[in-house]
C-alpha cells in the first residue's frame, strides 16, 4: 500500500495501519500484497487482526514469544572469528501465510521430486544406469566428496534410502515457486519449526485460533510411527544420532528426541557386536535397529569412512550392509545436495519416470560441459559462480561463490580463467531474486526476502508433507543476509485452509492400543552425567553452606585471622575454594561442570529444569563480579543456596522414577555423604577451636533438630550422633548410605539375574557396619576413611555401568 494510503477497518477508520508504509519492491514478488498493494485474500483477514490490537498490544504479545523461547532455552550456535556461541532463537513474529491449494501444489512438487531422489540414489549406488548411458558424469560423482564407495552395492534394510528430506524453496519474479536446495544428508530444522509454532501462537492464540491453519502435529506422529514400525521388524530400538552439543543445532536434536520419545545418542554410545549395532546401557548392550543420525555420513564411521572422525561409530558401516540396521538417511544420500547435480535433474526426471519437475531447481549450469560452460561465460553478470562441489545454497555460501556483476575487473578475469582451465570445478546459477514478505519493525510492517523451508516423511502410506515447515527472512533487503549464521531470522508459516482442519496431536487416538516402555534402556553416557549432574549440584550446595556460615563470621568478627576462619580457611584450600574471594572461582567452576553435564544430556531434561539451572549459572556469575565478602556474601549465598534448592526440588519432584532419576539421586546422596563425612572430621576433630560445632551444625542445616533432639548444649557426641549415625536425618552419613542401598539395589543387574552387584555389596557392607556404631567410633581419622569409602563406592559403579 502506498506511503499516506488511507485504510478502514470494518467500516472504522484506522488511526495506525500497519500497512501505511510498506513499500512494496519493484519487479519482486511479495507475499502479503498484491501489484497494486492490496493484501492478498489470505493475508485479509489476519492483517485486520493485527490493526485491531495495535502496536502497544502487538508489542507485548510479540515480546511474550521471545520470552516463551528464553524460558524453553531455545538457541542455536553461531560459529565466528571469536568461536562457537550459543544465541537466542531470532524469530521473526509475523507467520507466513500460505493457502491450501497452493500448498497443495507445493506438495505434489516436492513428493515428486523426493521419488525421483529415491531413484537417482537406488540407481548411483547401484546398477548406475544414468552414468552408463552418459546421463550423468562418471567424473562428477566420483570427484564428490558425499560420494561413499563403502557403501556402493548395500541395499538399505528399510528398502529405501531416503526417509526424511526437507527442500529450500523460493518464489521468484514470475510468481512461481523454484527449488533453491535439496536437503537429503541430515535435514535439520524440523524442531525449530514446531518452536516457532509454539512460540508464534504464543503471541497470536486468538488469531491463531480463527483461523484455519493445519497443525503439525501428525506429520511428526506419522513419522515417528514409521521409525518405530521399522525398528520393530528387526527387533531393535530407535535412536537418533547427534555430534554433540557443540553441533550448531544440537537444541533441536534434544528436543525432537524428548518431544518423540526417542533416545538421543552420540557415537561413543554405540558399538558394534556380532555385526549388530548396540547401544550402551547399564543394562548392558541393547540393539538398534533405525538410526535416525543427525551427523554428516563421512564422521559416521571412521574405520571407512573418515578416519579423523572421533563422533563415529568403528563398524557402523558394516552393521548396514549386513541389513542390522537402517539409517535415516542412508549413508551416502548427501550426495544429491551437491550443486551441479541440479543441472542435471529435467533429464534424469524424463529418463527416470518420463515427467517434466512440478517444481523446477533454480537454473543451474555445469561448466565441465562445454555449451554450458560458453552459457555462463556469456552471461557473466547475471550468473552466481560457485564450487561444482558445494552442498551449501549459494546464498549461505563464503566468498567461494559470488555474483558476477558485483566482481571487479581483475577478480572476473581470474575466475573466467579458472574456469576455462577447470570448467568440471564449477556452476554457473541464475542469480535469485526471491519474494518478501512482513516484518514487525518498530510498530509497522517491512518487507524482507524469505526462502522457505519444506519437510517430507516417509510412511508406509507415502511421503508426508509437513504442513508449513518454516521460513527464513533476511533482516535487510540482500537476499545473502536469510542465513541464521548471517543474522537471518526464522518464522512460523501457516497453511490456511477455508474450512475446518484436523485436529491432530502427537497422542494416541482412544482405540489406539499402546505399550509402556520399561526403564533400563538407559545410555552409559547418560547414566555418568545424571551422576556428575548431582553430585556436582551437591558439591556446589555443601560449598555455599560451607562459605554462608563463614561469611557470617567474618560479618561479626572482621577478623579474617579468627581460629574458627582459618581453619575453615585451610580446609577449603585443597578444594581450590579460596574464600578470600566472595564468590571463589572454584565455586563457579563445579557449578559450569553442572551446567556442562546437564548439558549433555539435554534429551532428558525439562525445559523447567533447565531453565531453573541456567539462571543459577548466571545469577552466581553476575555474583561473582559485584559481591564483596562479609555480610554482602552472607546475602549472595543465601540466594544462590535458595536457587539451588529451587533447582534440586524440580529434579525431584518432577523426574520420571526411572533408571535416570536413580543414578541422579546416588550421585547426589555420593556427594553428600563424602562432603558431611569431611567437613565433621575437620570441625569435631580433637582441638578444633570454639564455635566448630556450632558450625557444623548451621552448615549441615542441623541447628533446630539438635535443639529439639538434645536437651543439652551441642557437644561432640551428639553433634556427630545427629550428622553422622542418625537414620531419621536427610543430612546425615548413615541417611545417606541408606538411600544408596536401596537406589544401587534397584538398579538394572549385572552378570545376571540373582547376582548382587559389586557396588550394592559395597553399600550394604558400609551401611551395617556405620549403623552399628557409636559416636565415640568416629574419630577425626575414620570419618576421612569414611569420606574414602564412600567415594570408592562411585568407581565400582563406574566399573559396572559406565564402561
Amino acid at each position: 500500500m502506498a506511503k499516506g494510503n488511507q485504510k478502514k477497518l470494518r467500516g472504522k477508520p484506522l488511526t495506525h495501519s500497519l500497512l501505511e508504509h510498506y513499500q512494496p519492491i519493484d519487479g519482486v514478488v511479495d507475499e502479503m500484497v498484491d501489484a497494486s498493494g492490496n493484501p492478498r485474500p489470505v493475508w485479509q483477514d489476519f492483517i485486520e487482526a493485527l490493526e485491531e490490537l495495535g502496536p502497544e498490544k502487538l508489542g507485548q504479545r510479540f515480546a511474550r514469544a521471545d520470552q516463551y523461547l528464553r524460558d524453553a532455552g531455545v538457541y542455536y550456535r553461531v560459529y565466528d572469528k571469536a568461536g562457537a556461541n550459543e544465541r537466542e532463537w531470532p524469530l521473526a513474529h509475523v507467520p507466513l501465510l500460505i493457502e491450501e491449494k497452493e500448498w497443495a501444489d507445493i506438495s505434489a512438487g516436492l513428493v515428486q521430486r523426493a521419488d525421483l531422489f529415491e531413484e537417482i540414489l537406488a540407481d548411483i549406488y547401484g546398477s548406475n544406469r544414468l552414468i552408463d548411458k552418459g546421463i550423468l558424469p562418471a567424473g562428477l560423482i566420483a570427484a564428490s566428496p558425499e560420494y561413499l564407495r563403502p557403501v556402493v552395492g548395500v541395499r538399505p534394510a528399510s528398502g529405501h534410502f531416503l526417509h526424511m528430506l526437507a527442500f529450500e524453496l523460493g518464489r521468484g519474479p514470475d510468481g512461481r515457486w523454484w527449488v533453491l536446495g535439496d536437503r537429503t544428508q541430515a535435514p535439520s530444522g524440523a524442531g525449530f519449526a514446531l518452536e516457532n509454532r509454539v512460540a508464534t501462537t504464543r503471541a497470536l492464540s486468538d488469531i491463531y485460533g480463527e483461523m484455519h491453519v493445519h497443525r503439525l502435529a501428525g506429520f511428526f506422529r506419522r513419522f515417528r510411527d514409521a521409525l518405530i514400525g521399522m525398528a520393530k521388524v528387526s527387533g531393535g530400538r530407535v535412536a537418533i544420532l547427534t555430534p554433540g552439543p557443540l553441533n550448531e543445532t544440537y537444541y533441536e536434536h534434544a528436543y525432537i528426541a524428548r518431544y518423540l520419545g526417542i533416545m538421543l545418542l552420540e557415537g561413543e554410545d554405540l558399538t558394534v557386536s556380532g555385526g549388530r549395532l548396540m547401544v550402551r546401557t547399564v543394562s548392558g548392550l541393547k540393539p538398534v535397529g533405525v538410526l535416525w543420525r543427525r551427523l554428516d555420513a563421512a564422521f559416521a564411521d571412521p574405520l571407512e569412512l573418515r578416519p579423523d572422525s572421533q563422533i563415529g561409530t568403528p563398524g557402523l558401516v558394516e552393521a548396514i550392509r549386513r541389513g542390522a540396521v537402517s539409517a535415516v538417511n542412508a549413508l551416502g544420500s548427501g550426495l544429491l545436495e551437491t550443486r551441479a547435480l541440479q543441472s542435471f535433474l529435467p533429464r534424469i526426471a524424463r529418463e527416470l519416470r518420463d515427467e517434466e519437475l512440478l517444481l523446477p531447481s533454480v537454473a543451474t549450469w555445469w561448466c565441465g560441459q562445454e555449451s554450458e560452460r560458453r552459457h555462463v561465460l556469456a552471461n557473466f553478470d547475471r550468473m552466481v559462480v560457485g564450487p561444482a562441489l558445494s552442498t551449501r545454497l549459494a546464498f549461505e555460501d563464503d566468498d567461494s561463490t559470488r555474483l558476477g556483476s558485483t566482481m571487479s575487473d581483475e577478480e572476473r578475469a581470474e575466475l573466467v580463467a579458472r574456469i576455462e582451465r577447470d570448467g568440471g570445478s564449477f556452476v554457473g546459477q541464475e542469480a535469485v531474486t526471491l519474494s518478501t514478505t512482513p516484518v514487525y519493525i518498530g510498530g509497522w510492517l517491512e518487507p524482507r526476502p524469505a526462502s522457505l523451508r519444506v519437510y517430507l516423511a516417509r510412511t508406509p502410506e507415502g511421503w508426508t508433507v509437513m504442513p508449513g515447515g518454516f521460513a527464513r527472512i533476511g533482516f535487510s533487503l540482500d537476499p545473502t543476509a536469510i542465513a541464521m549464521q548471517r543474522g537471518g531470522q526464522a518464522a512460523d508459516v501457516w497453511v490456511v485452509s477455508d474450512r475446518q482442519v484436523e485436529r491432530e496431536t502427537l497422542l494416541p487416538q482412544e482405540h489406539d492400543s499402546f505399550t509402556r516402555t520399561m526403564p533400563g534402556s538407559l545410555p552409559s553416557r547418560a547414566a555418568e552425567n545424571l551422576t556428575w549432574l548431582g553430585r556436582y549440584i551437591e558439591r556446589s550446595e555443601d560449598t555455599v553452606r560451607i562459605l554462608r556460615a563463614y561469611h557470617v563470621r567474618l560479618a561479626e568478627t572482621s577478623d579474617p585471622e579468627m581460629p574458627l576462619l582459618a581453619d575453615v580457611r585451610d580446609y577449603l584450600e585443597p578444594f581450590g575454594i579460596d574464600v578470600d574471594s566472595a564468590i571463589p572461582l572454584g565455586l563457579i567452576s563445579t557449578l559450569d561442570s553442572a551446567v556442562y553435564s546437564a548439558g549433555q544430556i539435554r534429551d532428558r531434561f525439562s525445559p523447567d529444569g533447565w531453565l531453573a539451572l541456567k539462571d543459577l549459572s548466571k545469577t552466581i556469575h553476575q555474583f561473582a563480579t559485584t559481591v564483596a565478602p562479609g555480610d554482602d556474601a552472607t546475602r549472595a549465598m543465601t540466594v544462590i543456596l535458595r536457587k539451588l534448592a529451587g533447582f534440586s526440588g524440580l529434579l525431584h519432584e518432577n523426574m520420571y522414577r526411572f533408571t535416570g532419576w536413580r543414578f541422579l539421586e546416588i550421585g547426589r546422596r555420593l556427594e553428600r555423604g563424602i562432603q558431611i563425612a569431611r567437613t565433621l572430621a575437620c570441625l569435631t576433630r580433637t582441638g578444633a577451636p570454639d564455635g566448630a560445632l556450632d558450625m557444623m551444625l548451621e552448615i549441615g542445616d542441623s541447628v533446630m533438630t539438635h535443639r529439639r533432639q538434645y536437651p543439652v548444649q551441642a557437644g561432640r557426641r551428639t553433634v556427630i550422633d545427629l550428622l553422622a549415625l542418625d537414620p531419621l536425618n536427610p543430612r546425615s552419613i548413615l541417611f545417606q548410605l541408606e538411600r544408596l542401598k536401596a537406589e544401587i539395589g534397584l538398579l538394572p543387574t549385572v552378570g545376571g539375574e540373582g547376582h548382587m552387584s559389586p557396588a550394592a555389596k559395597e553399600i550394604l557392607q558400609l551401611n551395617t557396619a556405620i549403623a552399628v556404631m557409636e559416636p565415640s567410633d568416629m574419630t577425626a581419622n575414620a570419618l576421612d576413611d569414611l569420606a574414602g569409602e564412600i567415594g570408592g563406592l562411585y568407581n565400582s559403579l563406574a566399573k559396572a555401568y559406565f564402561g
